[in-house]
């Protein structure tokens, strides 16, 4: 076990990390070696890790894949489960002393680590998970054919796609949009009809990040109407922006350019009336004070949001919080205000679209798949969480609760049906998270919730404050890694 885990020692300080991030140098291919000499069978990482990948079908060019568990590593699963129960992080981290390529208690600490503020540990601990899953990948696994497919229903295979959501999010949040395209790309193609993950609600917003307007509405194109992608907020909204940015563009010729912009205002337009709520919360996060003429007309007043369908208000939430930094650019600004006057004039001369539009929304945003509901928790965007239904996180879901207050949540789910629960469990099990509810009481007073925040500290004064020693445990990781 010594001469093992000094291997992990050395793999872990190389500057050349493995893992799934492009072309591998030569360092990399050196630590690969060194792996592969230090596995007793060398069956695709089985032996050391535990983790295998099988074919179980080809059909008509497509390879069904899926992970596979040996039963050494189900044991590791069940005690990494039991670990979880105990929601002490200190456990985990006992865990993967021991079994240093376990991939769920990797993720697990990944995401302390990063609530943490330790984003380069939470980074490490992600492209070591990935670099387990490369070491297990079956010779047909492609990530660039498209052809490879991978389901998410199976357990072995859910960790695969969050270590690499993950791994795209810190991508893009270090400056690599492009990069973290690829990797959307890639999670899409393991399933694209069930999408588990919904990448289509995060894909527009990389190809705008990475200027890939032409390649953004390809896809609205090829996709837009089997997929309806026209009833997605944000597909409506980037496609028209998309249609914008191309029509500034110095090097286009006068006439394209022109038609570019028409083009852009008419997808604005039917996106404003299809989807009013937008328009509001997209101004505040943006620091734009609209005019009278819009706050007070009711197509965009407090009334058209308060009457959002739930699976409505979740979408439209989602796309402001992510993709608002989009719409700052001052000409990007005057182009919305144009259109904004422009929707009102043909609200006010009862223009058939806009009851159109009405129906339409009434009709197909009842309730929202479950897939929406994974991407909107994976994407920790506080708008959009506050906007889920109860029943995504009932009282008995306490790891669920457990994450959204790890995430720094409560305050921004003070007016949805989350709060109470969020609350509640923030307080029955604050030794076990180790929730500072004074620092979570001082929030919600900056916020402007004073009643809650002095209902939070009464409650809390007759339990104890848990002595977490995370940090300590944390070092000792690092010792062992």
């Amino acid at each position: 076990m010594y001469n093992f885990i000094s291997k992990v020692v050395r793999f872990s300080h190389s500057d050349n990390k493995p893992g799934l991030n492009g072309p591998g140098s030569e360092g990399r291919e050196r630590e690969r070696e060194r792996e592969r000499e230090n596995k007793t069978g060398g069956e695709d990482g089985e032996k050391v890790m535990g983790i295998s990948m099988t074919l179980l079908q080809s059909k008509d060019g497509i390879h069904y894949f899926t992970f596979e568990h040996s039963r050494d590593y189900q044991q590791v699963q069940f005690k990494f489960l039991d670990a979880v129960e105990s929601m002490d992080p200190n456990n985990i981290v006992a865990l993967l002393q021991l079994n240093p390529y376990h991939i769920d208690s990797l993720l697990q600490l990944s995401d302390v680590c990063r609530i943490q503020e330790d984003q380069e540990m939470a980074r490490d601990l992600i492209e070591r998970g990935l670099y387990c899953f490369e070491c297990a990948c079956h010779p047909l696994f492609s990530l660039t054919s498209g052809a490879s497919r991978l389901d998410y229903l199976r357990p072995e295979n859910r960790a695969f796609y969050l270590a690499l959501y993950k791994h795209m999010m810190f991508l893009e949040k270090r400056g690599c949009p492009r990069t973290a395209l690829e990797f959307c790309k890639f999670i899409l193609s393991l399933d694209p009809d069930s999408d588990p993950l919904c990448m289509l609600l995060l894909i527009d917003f990389l190809m705008l990040r990475s200027r890939e307007y032409q390649s953004l509405l390809q896809l609205y194109q090829d996709w837009g109407e089997h997929r309806n992608l026209s009833q997605l907020p944000n597909f409506a909204f980037s496609a028209a922006l998309c249609h914008f940015h191309l029509s500034q563009e110095e090097d286009l010729d006068p006439e394209e350019s022109v038609k570019q912009r028409c083009k852009a205002d008419q997808m604005l337009q039917e996106a404003l009336v299809m989807f009013p709520g937008v328009l509001m919360p997209l101004l505040d996060l943006c620091t734009v004070q609209p005019d009278a003429a819009v706050t007070s007309h009711a197509f965009f007043g407090p009334k058209c949001r308060i009457g959002q369908l739930p699976a409505l208000a979740e979408l439209t939430a989602l796309y402001v919080g992510r993709t608002y930094i989009m719409w700052k650019e001052a000409a990007v600004m005057l182009w919305l205000e144009e259109s904004v006057r422009e929707v009102l004039h043909r609200v006010d001369a009862k223009d058939p679209l806009v009851l159109d539009c009405q129906n339409r929304r009434s009709q197909r945003y009842q309730s929202a798949p479950r897939n929406i509901h994974r991407h909107v928790l994976l994407s920790e965007i506080k708008e959009a969480t506050s906007c889920l239904p109860l029943e995504t996180a009932s009282s008995s879901d306490a790891e669920l609760l457990s994450l959204l207050l790890d995430a720094g949540l409560l305050v921004g789910c003070v007016s949805s049906a989350l709060y109470p629960l969020l609350s509640s469990h923030m307080l029955s099990h604050q030794q076990e998270g180790g929730w500072d509810v004074e620092k979570a009481a001082a929030e919600l007073l900056a916020a402007g919730h004073g009643p809650e925040a002095g209902s939070l500290l009464l409650a809390y004064r007759g339990t104890h404050q848990a002595q977490f020693t995370f940090n300590s445990a944390l070092a000792v990781l690092r010792k062992w890694l």
